[in-house]
This record gives C-alpha cells, structure tokens and sequence, in this order.
C-alpha cells in the first residue's frame, strides 16, 4: 500500500514568499525549484506529477513536501553540514612553534617542513608548511641586520636630518661618497632559443674581466642632480681632496654641508684641508649608517640601470656609461623624498611559541 504524501497547506504570506523566489532573477536555482515543488504540492498535484515536470526522483519531491510543512520557509535551506572533525588544532599549532624554538636535529642548520613533520610525528609535512604560510613564517629566509654602535648615533643621525629637512638659508647640501672597484665585465648577451621555440632573453654566466674604475659623486640634496663626478683608478686622499677641490670650485663663495661617511679618507686626525675651507662644512654619517647619505641610494640607481645589465670591453667604457647615464638622470632628477613612518625591528630572538598566545 503507498504511503499518503504528505499534505501541504500555504498561507497568503507563504504563497507570496514563495513566489517572490521564483520570480526574482537573484534566486540561487535549487531554492527557485524547491519553491516550485512546494507551489504544486499546495495545489494538489501528486509527488509523481511534480517528479517529472522538474525533472527530479520522487524522493527529492518528498523531501522538500515533508521539511516545508514541518519547518516553513525555513526548511527549504540547506541544514549544516560540519563534515569531519578537525583533525589538527590549536595543540597542534603550539606543539609546532615549540619545536621552532628548539634546536634542529644533529647535522642539521635549521629547520625545515620535513623535519618539523619527523619530529613531531603525527603531523603531515603539508600541514607544517600550511601553518607556517599561514603565519607568514619563511624558514629558508635568511635574516640580516646591521646595528650602529656609535655612542653618538643620535645626535649625528638628528644633525643630518635636519639638514636635509630644513637646509641652511643660502647654503648648498650635498652628498658625497665613491663607489669604488667598478668592474668593466664583458658578457655574451641576446637571444637564447629553446628547442619548443620559445626565448630568453638574458646573457651568459661566463664573464671577462676588463680592469676598475672608481667614480666620485656629489649629489645636491635639493635638486636631486649629480652636479660633479670625477673617475679615478684608486681612492687615496689625495683622489678625494682632489674631487673636492673641484666641489668647492663649483660652488664658489657659497655655504658648502657635505654629508659623507667615515671612511679614513675622508677623516684624517688633523684635517688641514678642512682648515683651509672655513665655508665646508662636514657631517660624518654614523658607523654602519651609510644609509642616511643620499648618494648612496642614487649609487643604487645607477647599478640597477645603467651598470648591472651592461656589457664593457674596457674600463673607459665604464665610465662613458656612468657619464651618459648621469646626463641623462640629470635631466629628469628631482629631489628624493623620503616617505618612512614606521620602522620595523626583528629580533633575533623571537620566540615562536610566542604567536600562540
């Protein structure tokens, strides 16, 4: 004997929450076809009539017949489905980072996820490298850091900003270092070409060693142009004194504060030039912060643009591509704006156990 199918009776309210689903063109379509059954099962059609004008089984008729007169409009959404339990947890996690913090094995530098999975025994090594990018932790990156140890690195450090941020009245400020040992390298360069028919562009890891050249520069801090560059085989103090020479030439009768580092070139004991040049005015950088010299950064510009991706057969070539590079920046340069808020500190030893807390 077949079961009755189960009655179902729709208020005005219900009939027109029903509608509204399938009419709007938002609804997802498994709602829009539950709506539907439920519409010809409230005007008496039977569970095998409604089967095959939506196309489903009986039982999916059923289903939705039964959960809309027990539950309303509720029953039609999907109920929770929480799968499997977890099967790793928070334990899991601070198990992870105490072992981070202890020792690798023996013959072993540093952990990696293979090790982190041996050791702990019942974690897979997919899930230690899933926690570990979860938390941003990179095993195979290595750390630096260079800390200044000069007792007077604040009131050194205060004197350069300030000169950078509020310039003397009438005055020039300018930024000079050398970047020394400048290697004219000749590389085979062009078009590598791939059986697949693919290229790369690039050039050879074997290289031709073609002598040095020094480079003197001096960036004015408020134009952001390198104003005077002198090419040299050695960086003695006479080389050095020379360029500034030219420096105090070039601004001639005029307030010179010249930012430079503490190389023993540039500060002898008894520094007679200095003497001599009442209107130069030095202001050494920390020990370990040549950062704070500018020309530093525009050292860093020229390596990446002009020298690095280059080719020279000579040493002369080197430095008619420093020339040809400087006027070209020179005639687009504009002062460096420095845009740091916040500064960052990585301890070097950071406890790992310490993100479960």
């Amino acid at each position: 004997m077949s079961r009755k199918p189960t009655e179902v009776v729709l208020s005005e309210e219900q009939r027109e929450a029903l509608s509204s689903l399938v009419r709007a063109s938002t609804t997802e379509q498994r709602l829009v076809k539950r709506a539907r059954i439920v519409l010809l099962a409230a005007q008496g059609e039977s569970t095998s009539s409604i089967a095959r004008k939506e196309g489903v089984r009986l039982a999916t008729v059923s289903k939705w017949r039964g959960r809309f007169a027990a539950l309303g409009l509720e029953g039609l959404k999907d109920t929770s489905r929480p799968g499997a339990p977890p099967r790793y947890d928070m334990d899991t996690r601070k198990r992870l980072f105490a072992k981070l913090d202890e020792d690798p094995p023996s013959g072993y530098a540093t952990w990696n996820g293979r090790l982190l999975a041996e050791a702990l025994g019942d974690v897979s090594k997919h899930q230690v490298w899933r926690v570990l990018r979860e938390h941003r932790i990179q095993l195979q990156r290595r750390r630096s850091w260079c800390i200044s140890t000069d007792p007077e690195f604040a009131q050194k450090a205060a004197d350069i900003v300030g000169v950078y941020l509020e310039p003397p009245t009438d005055a020039i400020v300018i930024s000079v270092d050398e970047k020394p040992h400048i290697q004219a390298l000749e590389r085979a360069q062009g078009y590598l070409k791939f059986p697949n028919g693919r290229s790369l562009t690039g050039f050879s890891h074997e290289y031709k060693r073609h002598g040095t050249t020094t480079l003197f520069a001096a960036l004015n801090v408020l134009t952001g142009r390198v104003d005077i560059r002198h090419h040299t085989n050695r960086r003695r103090r006479i080389e050095f004194l020379a360029f500034m020479n030219d420096v105090v030439a070039l601004y001639p009768d005029q307030q010179l504060h010249v930012i430079l580092d503490n190389l023993s070139t540039h500060k002898p004991k008894k520094d007679l030039w200095l003497a001599r040049h009442p209107n130069v005015h030095f202001y050494y950088t920390p020990t370990h912060a040549s950062w704070l010299n500018q020309v530093e950064c525009w050292f860093s510009i020229l390596s990446r643009q002009a020298l690095r991706p280059a080719s020279f057969t000579s040493a002369k070539q080197v430095r008619e591509a420093i020339d040809k590079f400087i006027a070209a920046y020179n005639s687009e340069a504009t002062p460096f704006v420095w845009t740091k808020r916040q500064v960052h500190s990585v301890h070097p030893k950071k406890k790992y156990a310490d993100l479960c807390k």
